[in-house]
C-alpha cells in the first residue's frame, strides 16, 4: 500500500513558539513542534499535558439536566425505589452499564440491569426491550447510558407505564428530544458543558462524580476511571483535553490494580499485566468484551467486569474467548464474500460510498466487516444484513466525511439511524436498498473530495535519525495516552541506509524487519564538545551502531531495501513511528515502518 506523504508545514509564528517552548522545557525542537500542533503553547499548558490532573476535570453541574438527575437519583436510594440501568451492548455500553451498576449499589440502591439481545431486541432503547425488561419487574427508574438521545416512542411509552427515564447519551441527537426526567448528554442542544467529546461511560462517569459530591465522597468516583478508560479507548474518541485526564488514570487503574474481570480479559489476549495502551485496549481487550454482544449475550460481559472473584472472571472470560474465536470465523467468511461482492461491482469513477445488502450476513459481525472494506478500499461504507424483515447494518466513514449527515439526507429512505460523524447504525426495508444507494452515492459525490480519497500519511516532525536518543524516546512515551487529535506522531528522515540484511518475518501476513542508520556517521567527538556525554543523551545511531525497524504487512517490499549489486541501500527516505520492542523480557528502541522509498 503506497500513500501520499504530507510533510509539516508550519508557519513562522508557530516555529517561534515551538522555539520558545523547547528551551522552556529543554527538549529538541521537533518535540516542541509536536506540542505546539496539539494546541499546547505554554510552559504551563505543557506541565497541564504532560502531567494530567484530576483537580483539571470539569464540574459536573456545569451539564445541562446534572442536576435533576443527581436528585432523582438520590431520591430513588433514599426511598428504596428500584432502578434499572440499561446499556448499549458494545463495549462503551457494557462498561457504563457495569460501572453505574456497581456504584449505585455501593451506595446501597437496589439496582438491575438490562443489555438488550442485539438478534431479538435490536440497537438502542425500543419498546420491545422494555417489556422484555419489565417482564421481570417494572422499576420506578430507568437509567439509559450510551443509547435514549433518539428514543422518543420508547421513553413515552415507559413513562406511560409509570416508569421515569433519565437518559446519559454522546450519540447525535435529532430536531425533538424524548421526553425523559432528565437528558445527560454534552452535545445536547443548549447543555453549556465546556468539553463535548465525552463517549457514553464519559458521561455517565460525571453522574457518578455529581452524585458522589452530594454525598460529600468525591474520591470514590475514580474508582471507577477504568472502565471509563476502557469505553474511551473502544469508542475511538478524542484523547485530548477531558477525555486524556480520564483515560490516564483509568490507564493508571488498569495496569496498577486491574480488578478480577479486567485481569481475566487481559490474560486471555495474551498482553502482559502493568503494560496495557490504549493500543491493547482496541486490539486485545475490547473485541473481547464486544464479543460477547456480537455473538451471544452482551450481558455476560457487564458480569465479568462486575465478577468480585478470580474464580468466575476466569470462567465467564473463558467464553468471552470462545465467542471471540467464532466471531472472527464468521467476520473472515463475511469478509471475503463482501470483498468479493466489491471487486464485481466497484466503479472507481462514480462510487463515492460501497452499499452492501446481504441477508444471510451474521448481524454480529457487520461493524467489524465495514471497517475492514473501509481500510482496504479507502471509501465509506454502509453493510446490512436482514433482521426480522428489515435491513440493518453499519456505516463507517472515512477522514473528512460526515456519514451521519449523509445519512440525514438520506432520512426519507430510512426506518431509523443514529450514530456519529464516522460510525453510524441504519435500518431501511429492503425494497429500498437500492434506491438508498442511489441517494447516498449523490449525497457522497457531493460531500468527499478527490483529496479526502487519497491515502495519506501526514507527518509530524522532519529529523534527523541521528537525534533519535533514548530521552527522545522517554519524552514521547510521556505524550500518551494515543488516540484521535493525539496519535502517535509520525517522523520523516531522509539519509538513511540499511544495515545488514533485511528479512521477513510473520507467516500469516508478512513483515519487513531491517536495521538503519544515518548514511553519514555521527560524529562522537563533536558530540562530546556539545556536552552529549549522558547515556540518554547519545544518538542511538553512532559508529557502526543502528536502530531496529519493522513495517508490519510490508514483507512484499524487501526487494526495495537492497540495491542491484547486493548491498544496502543509502539512500532511503521513511516515515515512521517511535515505539519499543519488548522480546523475552529485553525492551529495545525500534522504529515502525509507515512508508519508505
Amino acid at each position: 500500500m503506497r500513500y501520499h506523504w504530507r510533510l509539516p508545514e508550519t508557519s513562522s509564528e508557530d516555529n517561534e513558539v515551538a522555539r520558545s517552548l523547547s528551551q522552556a522545557l529543554n527538549v529538541p525542537q521537533s518535540i516542541a513542534s509536536i506540542l505546539v500542533a496539539r494546541g499546547v503553547r505554554s510552559f504551563d499548558e505543557a506541565k497541564d499535558f504532560f502531567r494530567p490532573s484530576l483537580e483539571a476535570l470539569h464540574d459536573p453541574a456545569l451539564m445541562s439536566d446534572m442536576d435533576i438527575a443527581t436528585d432523582r437519583i438520590r431520591g430513588a436510594i433514599e426511598r428504596g425505589e428500584s432502578i434499572a440501568i440499561y446499556g448499549d451492548y458494545d463495549v462503551d455500553g457494557t462498561t457504563s452499564t457495569a460501572m453505574l451498576t456497581m456504584f449505585l449499589r455501593s451506595l446501597g440502591a437496589n439496582v438491575a440491569f438490562h443489555i438488550p439481545n442485539r438478534f431479538t431486541e435490536g440497537y438502542g432503547l425500543t419498546a420491545v426491550s422494555l417489556d422484555r425488561l419489565f417482564a421481570t419487574g417494572k422499576p420506578d427508574l430507568l437509567i439509559s447510558i450510551d443509547c435514549g438521545i433518539t428514543a422518543i416512542d420508547a421513553v413515552a411509552y415507559a413513562r406511560a407505564k409509570g416508569v421515569e427515564v433519565i437518559i446519559c447519551d454522546h450519540h447525535e441527537p435529532t430536531d425533538t428530544l424524548p421526553d425523559a426526567n432528565a437528558i445527560l448528554n454534552p452535545i445536547k442542544p443548549g447543555c453549556n458543558y465546556p468539553y463535548k467529546n465525552l463517549c457514553g461511560c464519559g458521561v455517565g462517569f460525571k453522574l457518578i462524580q455529581s452524585i458522589a459530591a452530594s454525598y460529600g465522597k468525591v474520591e470514590m468516583a475514580y474508582e471507577y476511571l477504568d472502565f471509563v478508560a476502557l469505553a474511551s479507548s473502544a469508542d475511538i474518541v478524542s484523547l485530548v483535553g477531558e477525555n486524556r485526564i480520564l483515560v490516564h488514570y483509568g490507564l493508571k487503574l488498569i495496569n496498577e490494580s486491574p480488578r478480577p474481570g479486567v485481569k481475566a480479559l487481559i490474560q486471555g489476549s495474551g498482553h502482559s499485566l502493568n503494560k496495557i495502551t490504549t493500543t491493547q485496549i482496541v486490539f486485545g481487550l475490547a473485541p473481547r468484551i464486544n464479543a460477547a454482544g456480537r455473538i451471544g449475550e452482551g450481558s455476560r460481559s457487564v458480569e465479568l467486569l462486575m465478577a468480585s472473584g478470580v474464580d468466575e472472571a476466569n470462567r465467564i472470560a473463558n467464553i468471552l474467548e470462545e465467542d471471540n474465536m467464532n466471531r472472527r470465523r464468521i467476520d473472515e467468511g463475511a469478509f471475503n464474500e463482501a470483498f468479493t461482492l466489491v471487486d464485481q461491482t466497484l466503479n472507481r469513477d462514480l462510487d463515492r460510498i460501497i452499499v452492501l445488502h446481504n441477508p444471510d450476513w451474521h448481524a454480529g459481525i457487520i461493524g467489524i466487516v465495514a471497517s475492514r472494506l473501509v481500510e482496504k478500499y479507502h471509501l465509506p461504507v454502509v453493510l446490512m444484513t436482514t433482521i426480522d424483515g428489515v435491513a440493518k447494518g453499519s456505516a463507517r466513514s472515512i477522514n473528512g466525511f460526515d456519514i451521519h449527515s449523509a445519512l440525514k439526507h438520506c432520512e426519507s429512505l430510512l426506518v431509523t439511524f443514529g450514530g456519529h460523524k464516522y460510525a453510524a447504525g441504519v435500518s431501511m426495508l429492503p425494497e429500498m436498498v437500492n434506491d438508498f444507494r442511489v441517494a447516498i452515492n449523490k449525497v457522497a459525490n457531493k460531500m468527499v473530495s478527490d483529496t479526502m480519497l487519497e491515502r495519506e500519511l501526514v507527518v509530524d516532525a522532519a529529523i534527523d535519525i541521528a537525534e533519535l536518543t533514548p530521552k527522545y524516546f522517554a519524552i514521547i512515551r510521556q505524550l500518551a495516552p494515543f488516540g484521535p487529535d493525539n496519535t502517535r506522531p509520525m517522523f520523516y528522515s531522509k539519509g538513511l541506509q540499511t544495515v545488514g540484511f533485511p528479512r521477513i518475518v510473520g507467516k500469516a501476513v508478512p513483515h519487513l524487519k531491517c536495521s538503519v542508520r544515518p548514511t553519514k556517521p555521527v560524529d562522537v567527538a563533536a558530540l562530546r564538545l556539545n556536552g552529549q556525554t549522558a547515556p540518554n543523551t547519545i544518538p542511538l545511531c553512532i559508529g557502526a551502531s543502528a536502530i531496529d525497524a519493522i513495517g508490519f504487512g510490508l514483507g512484499d517490499r524487501i526487494g526495495e531495501l537492497s540495491s542491484q549489486n547486493g548491498k544496502s541501500r543509502d539512500d532511503i527516505q521513511m516515515i515512521y513511528m517511535l515505539d519499543e520492542n519488548d522480546f523475552n523480557g529485553k525492551v529495545t528502541p525500534q522504529l515502525v515502518i509507515k512508508d519508505f522509498q
